[in-house]
């Protein structure tokens, strides 16, 4: 998995407050724009945890890829995932 996405989908968790304690967003903001709706909509059950992980999300978006919107896709998949 590229470092890249890895931050890509630490931002994504930026609802969180042990997030924003541990740093602004990561990601371009088109980056951020693609994938935000998706995980809101599909990874739910993490955000309102304290501390989801990176993998996480990712996990849940993999698992949701034919659900996920095509520029989200396209994301993922620019960084091998």
């Amino acid at each position: 998995m590229s470092k890249k996405l890895v931050l890509l989908l630490a931002l994504l968790t930026v609802t969180t407050a042990a997030f924003a304690q541990q740093g602004g967003p990561q990601g371009t903001p088109q980056e951020q724009a693609a994938c935000r709706p998706d995980v809101v909509k599909y990874c739910k059950p993490l955000l309102a945890s304290n501390t989801p992980s990176t993998f996480s999300i990712l996990a849940c978006l993999q698992a949701s890829r034919e659900q996920i919107s095509k520029a989200c896709r396209a994301v993922l998949e620019s960084h091998g995932q």
